[in-house]
């Protein structure tokens, strides 16, 4: 009956029912993403293991959906408390809708939903349990941006920041006690245009919930009252109604941990990624390659953690293989990145222009390619984004904090001995220490590089997207978009996923739409898995050195937002904070070239 579902079995404690749990019978597959949704999956020693990529449960999905496991007869997705991104949810909403089109259930548990997954749940399951125990926390789309200023001033601690772009913004934490008003307004017409695609969808897909769903958080008793789930129930008891939906007797656990009959470990092999097809030796294909965190010059993520992050060198050696390699018709860049180091920005726009001369380079932009990440994603040759992804902040800020009045009100004393004894030395020798302010001339000095980092970042994207100079300015200054507007601006090519990115790679490639497709392990594992040394690599035989090289050594630039995904609030991670907090490693890591951003918590 609805609003309650029956226990597992009369004669056992409910989840003590033996299954076969046997993969190459009918069976409805679990899809467990509690452990949440990571462009590039957690990988140890020994590969991946069970905690796997966005772009695995992607394939697995596509799969089913295009009847390559005609023994999944049903899907049973878990959430537990997780909160997917925007962008995740919009491509998966649409692939599960095409699953269901073939007659094949899925019902969604969550031990609580927030914004994010419950957009998912309501547009991509038939049937929605919540435990009994949660909650759904669907409270608005918001962001929030902690302002620091008088907390330094208490501290004496001097900021010398600039900005070219008055939209950017990225300093103001640093500087003020709120917004500027060009911040706020860039700012609000992101989060307006992802909270009307948030509440359009969910109107859509559950009638009557629409005009509820920003004021929760609600009781287990209240969404079901409301409409907004289906039944209450623990997941073995989830379990039970898909079974009973698809008429099978066993539920396999195909996605997350402990999944079965679901591939390889992954951590070097080739996998068949969002064909249903594997990539022979030297078989024409498609490569799918990931790019995801706060990029630097130097080291990115390790195979040893789980941590992401685009490195200029590793990612760079990728591209001039792929480049290489004959096999490769055509590359798909996946890009979510909130920015990093300007200089290796450059560098990697240099290498996927030089990239694209030689064969297409797809861009897909998860949940945003913004300062870094969108300089590098204009360099594609085609770039698809979903409607709520983040593009744009291009825009110009650096400098630095000095504690120099804070150590003085301690006693100690920091004295500069400049070789030159010409005016103004001293300032201009110690312009990056954090024991030295900067004087008037070092400012104007440092403005001027910063201008012509603004003229170049404007430069690329107009050759990139093969835009004039004057629109380019239009949407430039540090603004920030939606995909959805991003599209008429000129900033994006197409609306859609990963998966759509794909099937445009294999049509232009000629491959067809069954063509195969070899999925890149790791965000920049090339370099990291085969120690590979791509120091004297060019494999267009030209240096992959940009003459700005100098310019940016001493800037830093961009800033990426302060945005939304979903409700509630569990740990630092799921509050959406890392992506953010990662950015600014290029300068703890002694890079005096980044692209920072404010400290940002998003609402989830």
């Amino acid at each position: 009956m609805e609003g309650s579902l029956p226990a597992e079995s009369a004669s056992l404690p409910t989840g003590y029912a033996v299954e076969t749990s046997n993969p190459s019978k009918p069976h409805v597959a679990e899809i467990n993403i509690s452990s949440g949704l990571r462009e590039v999956a957690q990988a140890g020693f020994f590969g991946a293991g069970g905690k796997r990529s966005y772009a695995d449960l992607l394939d697995f999905l596509t799969s089913v959906e295009r009847g390559y496991e005609p023994q999944v007869k049903g899907l049973l997705i878990v959430f537990g408390g997780m909160r997917p991104e925007f962008a995740h949810v919009q491509e998966l909403t649409r692939v599960l809708g095409r699953v269901r089109t073939r007659g094949v259930p899925v019902v969604c548990h969550g031990d609580t939903f927030g914004n994010g997954s419950y957009w998912l749940s309501s547009v991509g399951c038939d049937h929605i349990v919540l435990s009994p125990g949660g909650e759904v926390e669907t409270v608005g789309i918001a962001g929030q941006t902690i302002y620091a200023r008088r907390l330094l001033s208490e501290l004496r601690v001097d900021v010398d920041m600039l900005q070219v772009g008055k939209f950017k913004g990225a300093s103001e934490p640093f500087t003020r006690d709120g917004p500027s008003d060009e911040a706020r307004e860039s700012l609000m017409q992101t989060l307006t245009s992802i909270r009307d695609q948030w509440l359009g969808a969910v109107s859509t897909a559950r009638d009557g919930v629409g005009g509820s769903v920003e004021f929760g958080p609600y009781s287990p008793k209240e969404s079901l009252g409301l409409g907004m789930v289906d039944s209450v129930g623990f997941v073995d008891q989830a379990r039970e109604e898909a079974k009973r939906r698809a008429n099978v007797g066993q539920v396999v656990r195909r996605y997350g941990h402990g999944a079965r009959g679901a591939g390889g470990s992954g951590f070097v092999a080739l996998v068949r990624a969002l064909s249903g097809a594997g990539v022979m030796s030297g078989q024409p294909h498609v490569a799918v390659l990931r790019a995801v965190g706060a990029i630097t010059m130097g080291s990115g993520g390790s195979v040893f953690s789980d941590s992401d992050g685009i490195s200029e060198r590793e990612l760079s050696v990728a591209l001039m293989r792929l480049g290489r390699d004959d096999s490769v018709r055509a590359v798909v860049l996946r890009i979510d990145s909130p920015g990093g180091s300007a200089l290796a920005s450059d560098l990697l726009w240099h290498q996927v222009m030089q990239l694209r001369r030689v064969k297409p380079v797809i861009v897909s932009i998860g949940g945003m390619a913004a300062s870094g990440g969108y300089y590098i994603a204009c360099a594609g040759t085609r770039v698809y984004a979903e409607p709520s992804s983040i593009v744009g902040s291009i825009g110009v800020f650096g400098g630095k904090f000095s504690v120099v009045r804070g150590l003085d009100h301690i006693g100690v004393t920091a004295e500069t001995f400049a070789a030159s004894d010409e005016p103004g030395a001293a300032a201009r020798a110690a312009y990056l220490s954090p024991f030295a302010s900067w004087d008037d001339a070092t400012r104007a000095r440092v403005s001027v590089l910063m201008d012509g980092v603004y003229d170049l970042f404007l430069e690329r994207v107009s050759e990139g997207r093969s835009l004039d100079a004057d629109r380019v300015s239009g949407f430039a200054e540090g603004r920030i978009f939606a995909g959805r507007e991003g599209i008429g601006l000129g900033m994006v090519d197409e609306l859609g996923g990963l998966q759509d990115a794909v099937a445009y790679a294999l049509e232009v490639s000629g491959l067809g739409s069954k063509g195969p497709v070899h999925l890149i392990e790791g965000s920049t594992g090339f370099g990291r898995m085969f120690q590979w040394d791509g120091e004297d690599d060019d494999m267009f035989g030209g240096a992959a050195v940009s003459p700005q090289r100098e310019v940016f050594q001493s800037v830093t630039s961009s800033f990426a937002p302060s945005l939304i995904s979903a409700g509630g609030s569990d740990s630092f991670q799921s509050l959406g904070i890392l992506p953010f907090v990662e950015a600014w490693m290029p300068m703890v890591r002694g890079e005096r070239t980044l692209v920072a951003v404010p400290f940002a918590i998003l609402i989830r």
